[in-house]
């Protein structure tokens, strides 16, 4: 009779186990590296999974890592996620994203990116309403003329544009192909200056100033967004706007961030993590879900440090924006 019992008990706690098994997921998420709206969207992962766990009584089990854009870092990252067998990995940027893929061939574990600007010149997706493989995810495509007409119905006499960005950066590469192609048609002239590091982005900051730029033009890249507490106060000393294209940007204290809402991306990320996992949708027929990109966000006290009145330069942006949002800088975020 004790034998039976035990046997009995032994089953009762495998069965328990298996059903806490079926209601809890292992997640792991690597981001790309320590930045203000890349942070900010896996704050608004995390939540928004806390949430989504409470409503529907399940468990999401979060293996957070930061590779600070060392490639072989991310790499063990993700070795790690594979070894420990979870359920899902999220990829915070284009690189991460990439490795991921390319990591996932074999065990098609899904995945989910957030914020990749181009995912099908990088090849993450066959196309974005079937992206036809384990992959999927959110994108904060940037509308390149939009930002570009900014700099233009602030300063319509213009004439010396910087683009500052990271050759390196995936996220940079089409819109600054499309930047190019804007100014060479408007007959505005323009010069490159980039840096891989704060370092070498500060030397390219100074180097903008010294030639003059009327205004510089920054896409969604995370090195630049790195270095913008180092670099705002010089632009601003120099009296050249900083057009960026996350209102994060802003928040660190350029003149502009226009495009994306991260804490937004964050949420809908979850709920697409949540949807593969808990209601059991297919990665492959997810389609890639994309932002509007008409929400300006103008750094009031940078504006003032360089001569424009919000209210004047929030009406000069009205017939280009949905909205236009003050802020003011926050050095830690």
């Amino acid at each position: 009779m004790k034998k039976i019992i035990a046997i009995i008990l032994t089953a009762l706690v495998a069965l328990c186990a298996c059903a806490s098994a079926e209601g809890s997921f292992k997640v792991g998420i690597c981001n790309y590296v320590d930045d203000a709206s890349l942070n900010q969207i896996v704050e608004n992962i995390q939540d928004q999974l806390a949430a989504i766990g409470a409503d529907q009584d399940v468990t999401f089990d979060i293996d957070y890592q930061n590779c600070n854009a060392d490639a072989s870092v991310m790499q063990q990252i993700i070795s790690n996620f594979i070894a420990d067998g979870v359920d899902l990995m999220v990829g915070v940027a284009t690189p991460v994203a990439m490795t991921m893929q390319s990591m996932t061939e074999d065990n098609q574990i899904p995945v989910v990116f957030a914020a990749v600007s181009d995912p099908i010149s990088t090849e993450l997706v066959a196309s974005l309403d079937a992206p036809g493989a384990n992959i999927t995810g959110t994108s904060d495509f940037l509308n390149t003329s939009a930002v570009l007409n900014l700099i233009f119905a602030a300063d319509p006499d213009a004439q010396n544009i910087a683009l500052l960005y990271d050759v390196g950066q995936d996220a940079s590469t089409t819109p600054i192909n499309d930047a190019k192609a804007y100014l060479d048609e408007k007959g505005v002239a323009y010069k490159e200056y980039t840096g891989t590091n704060v370092s070498e982005v500060i030397q390219a900051a100074q180097a903008l100033i010294a030639d003059g730029a009327d205004a510089v033009f920054t896409p969604t890249d995370n090195t630049i967004m790195t270095a913008e507490l180092s670099i705002y106060e010089m632009l601003t000393e120099a009296g050249i706007p900083h057009y960026t294209g996350a209102d994060s940007f802003a928040l660190n204290g350029a003149f502009l961030g226009y495009g994306v809402d991260y804490a937004n991306l964050g949420v809908e990320t979850a709920n697409m993590i949540a949807g593969i996992l808990v209601d059991g949708n297919d990665p492959a027929a997810t389609p890639v879900m994309t932002f509007d990109n008409g929400t300006a966000t103008i750094n009031t006290e940078t504006a003032a440090a360089i001569g424009l009145d919000f209210d004047a330069v929030s009406e000069a942006f009205a017939p280009y924006c949905t909205q236009i949002l003050p802020i003011e800088t926050a050095e830690s975020f």
